[in-house]
């Protein structure tokens, strides 16, 4: 191996170690609600990323502390009254969800599981193939504000086309990740698919992030990761009757909606969002598993349109 391919391996492998002890810290933090540092330090001798046994110094702790500031802007407290405790500052801010809730539960389960060794083949994960080769680039571009080239081929198309694109967001949506961008050519942005890219390279051309930019408001108004705006947003009245209703009570379709009508039968969800391919989609998955008991009461339009496509179906099926 080059001496600059194995200096940018062994970076690599050292970030990588540290994002974990990061991750370590907070997680035992966040589960103690309040600690000592000694405390710390014995949980660290037993941790399954501490090979070697080794305590934890004091610098050390203070420096890991001040990098999680910076880095997932959780602030780590010190209750000196009580004893010169550490918890987590604000800490409701971190169980109300986004990324530093899906950071820390993914790997304090992923330490959990790799200090339970027996039973790892009893814990099973969707697997999200499409992250694997380019989200921790397009990470790293969004950090440093740097552009990326990409060939990108849809599913709508014969050919891929190159693209340099400003890297927004991403976001993660049934098993596939996507990528929010902003085309340099004509300033538009676009969402690319991670699993549909050929290659992706960086480039050392810098761009400013919008201050206006909203990642959650830029899909507020889509079911997935589908935003069409010739498809204007409307309300939506659905009728679900049966169990299918508790699954979607516990598994909301979208932010919007609403269970404004309930009987002993059946429940009424309102929804107000673009209705995109996607979301048709979406309610015939659950007309399909709950039989006869989902209805379109409006718009008319998708009644229409759920009515046509229930009919086309069974006209496909009939006998010869």
């Amino acid at each position: 191996m080059q001496p600059k391919r194995a200096a940018r391996s062994f970076s690599k492998s050292n970030t990588a170690i540290l994002f974990n002890r990061y991750v370590w810290l907070v997680d035992t933090i966040y589960r103690a609600g309040r600690i000592s540092f000694e405390e710390i330090n014995e949980r660290w001798q037993c941790s399954s990323l501490n090979d070697t046994g080794e305590e934890l110094p004091l610098k050390t702790f203070h420096n890991h502390k001040n990098a999680i500031q910076q880095m997932f802007d959780i602030n780590i407290g010190c209750d000196r009254r009580a004893g010169y405790l550490y918890y987590i500052e604000h800490v409701e801010d971190m169980e109300r969800g986004g990324v530093r809730t899906w950071l820390l539960n993914t790997f304090a389960v992923n330490h959990l599981i790799n200090e339970s060794h027996h039973l790892k083949r009893r814990i099973l994960f969707e697997e999200i193939p499409s992250g694997q080769r380019f989200l921790t680039q397009i990470i790293e571009a969004m950090r440093d504000n740097l552009t990326l080239e990409i060939i990108h081929q849809s599913f709508w198309s014969d050919t891929a086309s190159t693209f340099e694109v400003a890297p927004y967001c991403v976001k993660v949506f049934r098993q596939r990740w996507y990528m929010v961008g902003c085309s340099i050519s004509d300033r538009r942005l676009r969402v690319y698919a991670l699993d549909r890219i050929h290659t992706l390279r960086t480039i050392e051309n810098t761009f400013v992030l919008p201050d206006d930019f909203d990642p959650e408001g830029f899909f507020a108004d889509s079911f997935g990761i589908v935003v069409d705006d010739r498809v204007k947003s409307e309300r939506m009245r659905v009728r679900v009757a049966g169990i299918q209703r508790q699954y979607i009570r516990t598994l909301p379709l979208h932010v919007s909606q609403l269970e404004t009508e309930i009987t002993k039968d059946s429940s009424v969800f309102e929804f107000y969002l673009r209705p995109t391919l996607d979301f048709q989609q979406e309610l015939l998955i659950h007309a399909i598993n709950a039989e006869d008991s989902i209805e379109v009461l409006e718009p008319q339009w998708l009644r229409e349109r759920m009515q046509a496509v229930g009919e086309d179906l069974s006209r496909n099926h009939q006998e010869a």
